[in-house]
């Protein structure tokens, strides 16, 4: 920009007792330098009411701002706040309280897990990478069409499963742990190369094998050694999924995917969110399943309309149940249930 010029001088007047002295400003040609306050870097005052509620903070400074968040709410929406962030910070206690984006709580382990806003009237809670996180119990209820965020909208008189968030959290944690380690500056999954890190105990029974001249490469297993699968229709990614499941999930897919077709001969499959689905066209998805470290959890989207009901989760809807190493399958008790799930309006993904 060009510089601009300097304002004439001007006279002012000083007084000394009763006598009035003109004085004229010195050398009033002379360029004035402009006087500049340096600004911390982690505060930006709010424009229009100046009360600091756009400080930008970390740590105990960051934990005074959400502190302060919430007893400013005093209805539901800061007693629901509160409530969440009980449960990040039980779910993970090396969780890092940050307090950025125009003043909105962020929590974040290893790069940024989720965001506490509040509106009228939802509590969102945005996770940043939720796209690639298992949600078995389907918390995730907006934000669901993008490829990487998915949030959780809580209203008034609502309540989450506070077990099924905290795992939530600590898929997320374990993601963020994962990326820190392999991947590059743009966040993005790196693929597998001939060098790779020392894998955790799970994955010392899938490791993944150089690919070959003209191979595929080989599918990434996220956290617990759940397979990486692109989402897609068919049944072909679903036995992608399956010859990925490491050790004894391997055989444990196949037995599960052989048991779905032979009972319910019409279905349809995909992968979804690194799951497998299960369901009725033009009815909605009955049923998923997902690798874990120790496990592999097999949900039914409508689980209470069962009978009996599986006896794993909290949720309006789904149930669950969770299969080990040494358990023994109840194919006829699955078979019943997937009869059952089968004929009823499923879950519309």
């Amino acid at each position: 920009m060009p510089e601009s010029k300097p304002p004439k001088a001007k006279r002012a007047t000083r007084t000394r007792g009763d006598r009035k002295q003109t004085v004229k400003a010195a050398n009033s040609s002379a360029k004035v330098k402009p006087v500049v306050k340096k600004v911390a870097p982690t505060k930006v005052l709010n424009a229009s009411t100046g009360d600091g509620s756009h400080e930008r903070a970390t740590g105990e400074a960051a934990s005074r701002r959400i502190d302060e968040r919430i007893s400013e709410l005093k209805d539901w929406r800061g007693q629901t706040l509160a409530h969440i962030r009980k449960l990040i910070l039980e779910a993970d206690p090396e969780m890092t309280e940050e307090w950025k984006w125009m003043g909105t709580p962020v929590w974040s382990h290893h790069g940024n897990i989720c965001t506490g806003e509040t509106y009228s009237k939802v509590v969102k809670l945005t996770f940043a990478k939720g796209a690639s996180l298992p949600d078995p119990s389907h918390l995730f209820n907006s934000s669901l069409e993008g490829n990487t965020r998915r949030a959780i909208d809580i209203r008034e008189d609502e309540t989450i499963d506070a077990a099924a968030f905290k795992s939530l959290v600590k898929a997320a944690v374990a993601l963020n742990q994962g990326s820190a380690k392999n991947v590059k500056a743009d966040t993005k999954i790196a693929k597998p190369t001939a060098k790779k890190s020392k894998p955790d105990s799970e994955l010392k029974e899938s490791k993944p094998m150089k690919a070959k001249k003209g191979a595929k490469a080989a599918v990434v297993l996220l956290t617990g050694g759940n397979p990486q699968i692109a989402k897609a229709e068919g049944n072909a990614p679903v036995q992608a999924y399956i010859a990925a499941m490491p050790g004894w999930k391997r055989d444990l897919g196949k037995r599960l995917d052989a048991l779905i077709e032979q009972t319910v001969p019409n279905v349809c499959k995909a992968v979804k969110w690194n799951s497998p689905f299960y369901g009725i066209e033009g009815q909605g998805w009955f049923l998923s399943f997902h690798v874990f470290t120790h496990y592999v959890k097999v949900t039914f989207f409508q689980g209470t309309s069962l009978r009996p009901v599986p006896t794993g989760g909290t949720t309006k809807d789904a149930r669950w149940f969770d299969i080990r190493e040494k358990d023994e399958l109840d194919e006829a008790q699955l078979a019943s249930w997937l009869k059952q799930a089968a004929a009823i309006p499923g879950w519309l993904a």
